[in-house]
């Protein structure tokens, strides 16, 4: 979670994806009449860089977006909805891959999937190098996915360690020579690169390192995952070069109450993007802040948007301003904007 304007207004305009606007029935619908959200039709992405805010500079990434201040950068996906793999090319993969290129001592992978090959290879060439590579990943999206290219790390000699539950190993983060993390809501693997809408930021911040690391570890060495995983972790709350950040691991920081907190300190717009939302008591606490005059504004994958116990409906019953995305693939975003002041982001 960070606090910092110039990050919102360079990350918010990338933010425009394939949308269309709900009409929802919230009441019963008709025998053999149209469920309860129908979409019209779509338009295309955004083809250009978007702006960015003061202080900020664009990232060339032909096949996305990206923008950079200081000690961070962000990253999103571009999706143009096409299925035609030839196509797939320049994408944030490609700036994942060169930092893992430029790695001299360390790199440490939490992949809930991987079969992007760019990013595969790139740690097989680094591990080539005298790179040390770990890797830690779920066991059945990861090592028994037939499309997973895990197995290519393991033949050569890297270490894996897979969560070995039928719960999941969701991470997505890299650290690279402990100076730098990767982490946001991209998978690691074509899809996740090319057909749907992810966003990534890298932090060169010793203490947000220090807290992933620590998350690593726990996993790769302990072998702790979910409810076995310490609550220890190191930087939960500092500031870098001005900005406040938070860093909270699911379930053992309790990340739910944070974001209650978060939001429900909210004055003036609460922004949202969801792959999935079905939380009932932060619907209800938005509700409650729309309530009191604050402007709220989502989007929902449209899967997501119409599985049992989605908040969507809700949330449009109750005169909300609320989208679902146009892409024929996956919205897959968990992003929140409070304020345009603060940005949340996760897995």
């Amino acid at each position: 979670m960070l606090r910092n304007s110039t990050l919102r207004r360079a990350a918010l305009p990338a933010l425009l994806l394939i949308s269309a606007l709900i009409v929802a029935s919230c009441g019963p619908a008709a025998p053999g009449g149209p469920g309860p959200a129908e979409r019209p039709p779509t338009t295309r992405p955004p083809t250009s860089a978007p702006p960015v805010g003061a202080g900020v500079s664009a990232i060339n990434v032909p096949g996305g977006f990206g923008a950079q201040k200081g000690f961070w950068q962000v990253f999103f996906t571009a999706p143009t909805g096409s299925s035609d793999e030839s196509t797939y090319t320049a994408g944030i993969d490609t700036q994942l891959a060169a930092a893992i290129d430029g790695a001299t001592g360390t790199i440490d992978v939490a992949a809930y999937e991987l079969n992007n090959e760019r990013i595969t290879e790139a740690l097989l060439d680094a591990h080539a190098r005298g790179v040390t590579v770990r890797v830690v990943t779920d066991d059945e999206a990861g090592v028994e996915d037939e499309e997973a290219t895990i197995s290519q790390l393991s033949a050569a000699g890297i270490p894996v360690v897979d969560d070995d539950r039928s719960a999941l190993m969701h991470n997505k983060f890299v650290i690279i020579d402990s100076t730098v993390v990767w982490t946001g809501s991209w998978n690691f693997t074509i899809n996740g690169t090319y057909r749907n809408n992810n966003n990534a930021i890298a932090l060169r911040s010793s203490r947000a390192v220090a807290s992933f690391q620590t998350e690593f570890d726990e996993m790769f060495t302990d072998g702790e995952f979910g409810p076995r995983s310490s609550a220890d972790t190191p930087n939960p709350s500092f500031t870098q070069d001005g900005t406040p950040i938070r860093v909270v691991f699911a379930p053992e920081d309790e990340v739910t109450a944070v974001l209650a907190e978060v939001i429900g300190g909210a004055t003036s717009s609460i922004r949202f993007m969801a792959f999935s939302f079905t939380l009932d008591d932060l619907r209800d606490l938005i509700i409650q802040r729309a309530a009191a005059g604050v402007e709220v504004e989502g989007i929902f994958d449209r899967l997501g948007s119409r599985r049992d116990f989605s908040e969507m409906i809700p949330f449009v019953c109750a005169g909300l301003s609320m989208r679902e995305d146009g892409n024929p693939f996956i919205l897959h975003h968990k992003v929140f904007i409070i304020d345009d002041d603060t940005v949340l982001t996760g897995s």
